[in-house]
């Protein structure tokens, strides 16, 4: 069908929607035609959209429906290249030339000869590109990163081999289809690896992210499971808020088999085998039915990565006997570099290389810190039309520069330490990593949703911190009401506020003190004098992605929170000769 379109060798066909068994269908369709398949963001502006779609020489554009049709339709004209747009979830609305249904679509192969696809099926060879994945940097536009054919058969068998997913001759692997398609990591997970072990896939509602996601997993039971941090974190809230309602004696049992829980499994971690007796009662008592409650009790392969995720996090979950394994790389790197294993993880380690890829510090320090470098057949060709920004990332040598700080301890895990980009280099020239120190604030002060250290080229740091409030489903902007959870921290300061706006308004003495006292707490054990953050200020909304201070994957975007609170920022330093 694509061929019938006149879709041209290494142009692009972009796919605009929720995953869904057509989005899969279009991306390799789109492949095997001998075009580049090109997801978009469904969360994308009409201008995002045309940035991608004008950068690949899209001649086919795929929507799910009238909403994102809408955004084609409002930049078609720009599109010289374009020749057809499909739309596969809805019916049409409208009809209009050059607009086919999902139905029509297919009907448009059936006069193409089997030998015309055939020939450009081998016509194609292994190092050529198929996939562009736009990059959502958080700096400039995005980039199209190519990958070619072998980065994606390579990548996917030697990923799925490493983390011990069975071929389904033996036994089928279930996964669930949720993170976007035009990221890396979903991809990688649900179509390639699925496909080369013949896992079942299932789709996820289109509101997955927004309180769906779980009555899914319940559903499928999957066997295997990658989260980005934010569902994890997500998870971990709502089972607080559960918890925190149920009976004193029920409290004491969970309280009980959490401690039991982490303690074993940090032995565990450590190379000790035995289970002792106390452990296998937790199991039994509290263990598998939180298992069940989140339709994690089929899964052996529980994964998170695309950001840094919190110690906290991670702590909570392994005391339920639920160890969440870190993996880490990048888009240029077709996805993973680094996967933990049940057997081989460490807390807050991304875990070792995937056989077959290596990693190299670059200029390390007296630490052994250094810029984190990948090599191997998982690295990306280049970036579309971008040979300066190629150059950049990729050395004469052929070393793939992460832009990431990072050590080996001393049994070969990789530790991420921070990004060279968002170091924070203060006036006095100190180095500082911001995440470490914004995870502290997060865990001192259970009611801070997002915390955002800055001080570059200033005399001290300071820092923008968000409250924990309730989201629009339907717009996925953040509310002035407080989560239950940050009502009942509230109530145990003894303040009555129950909206941000009033903590905020009347500089609620009892929240604010407790700030300071968490604040307080971080700086105690701060490195140095000059990691210590000295002011700081509640923002009246919440950091998300409808406020553009996170990207799709949830990613904080620096550049944009600094250029957004300016004004909040300069007045950290405005009267820099009476700050204390």
């Amino acid at each position: 069908s694509c061929l019938q379109l006149g879709l041209e060798r290494f142009h692009g066909v972009c796919i605009l929607g929720f995953n869904s068994a057509e989005w899969f269908i279009a991306d390799i369709g789109a492949i095997l035609a001998g075009g580049f398949a090109v997801g978009i963001y469904t969360t994308n502006s009409p201008e995002a959209c045309h940035y991608v779609a004008e950068n690949c020489g899209a001649n086919v554009v795929v929507v799910e429906n009238h909403k994102q049709l809408q955004k084609i339709l409002e930049i078609q004209h720009k599109l010289p290249h374009l020749k057809a747009i499909i739309q596969y979830g809805e019916e049409l609305k409208e009809k209009r030339p050059n607009l086919y249904s999902w139905s029509e679509f297919r009907d448009l192969g059936k006069d193409v000869p089997d030998a015309q696809l055939r020939e450009i099926i081998d016509s194609q060879k292994p190092n050529q590109c198929c996939t562009l994945i736009y990059t959502s940097g958080t700096t400039g536009q995005p980039k199209g990163v190519m990958l070619s054919h072998d980065n994606l058969t390579w990548t996917a068998v030697a990923a799925g081999r490493f983390i011990m997913l069975t071929d389904a001759k033996e036994k089928q692997e279930l996964v669930v289809s949720y993170l976007p398609l035009s990221h890396i990591a979903a991809q990688m997970s649900d179509i390639w690896s699925a496909m080369a072990f013949g896992a079942q896939v299932f789709f996820a509602q289109p509101d997955a992210l927004k309180g769906t996601l779980v009555d899914t997993l319940r559903d499928v039971r999957p066997t295997a499971f990658l989260g980005v941090p934010r569902v994890w974190e997500k998870m971990e809230e709502k089972m607080k808020s559960i918890g925190a309602k149920s009976s004193t004696l029920r409290r004491k049992v969970a309280s009980w088999a959490k401690g039991v829980g982490l303690q074993t499994n940090l032995k565990r971690m450590n190379g000790y085998s035995e289970v002792p007796v106390n452990f296998r009662l937790a199991r039994h008592l509290v263990y598998k039915k939180v298992r069940k409650a989140i339709g994690l009790d089929r899964c052996t392969k529980c994964y998170t990565g695309a950001a840094p995720i919190s110690r906290e996090t991670l702590e909570f979950f392994l005391s339920l006997n639920i160890p969440v394994l870190e993996l880490y790389g990048m888009s240029e790197s077709s996805g993973p570099h680094t996967i933990s294993l049940p057997h081989a993880f460490k807390l807050g380690s991304c875990g070792k290389e995937i056989t077959g890829c290596r990693t190299l510090i670059h200029k390390p320090d007296g630490d052994g810190n250094g810029e984190i470098c990948f090599s191997g057949r998982h690295i990306f060709m280049g970036y579309l039309n971008m040979e300066e920004k190629t150059r950049e990332a990729i050395d004469e040598d052929g070393w793939l520069h992460s832009g990431d700080l990072g050590k080996h301890d001393k049994d070969g895990f990789l530790y991420i330490t921070g990004r060279i980009k968002e170091l924070i280099i203060t006036a006095g020239g100190e180095n500082v990593p911001p995440v470490p120190i914004e995870d502290a604030v997060k865990d001192a002060v259970p009611i801070i949703s997002n915390a955002m250290l800055v001080g570059d080229k200033a005399k001290f740091l300071a820092m923008l911190l968000t409250l924990k409030c309730n989201v629009d489903v339907e717009t996925g902007e953040p509310g002035d009401d407080l989560t239950p959870e940050a009502v009942e921290y509230c109530q145990k300061l003894g303040s009555k506020a129950t909206k941000v706006s009033e903590i905020i308004s009347s500089k609620d003495k009892a929240v604010y003190a407790a700030i300071q006292k968490g604040i307080s707490a971080v700086n105690e054990g701060a490195v140095s004098n000059a990691q210590k953050v000295q002011k700081w200020v509640l923002l009246e909304k919440d950091f998300s992605l409808f406020g553009g201070e996170l990207g799709p994957t949830m990613k904080l975007k620096r550049p944009v929170v600094v250029q957004k609170y300016k004004d909040q920022i300069a007045q950290f330093y405005a009267d820099v000769d009476t700050a204390t």
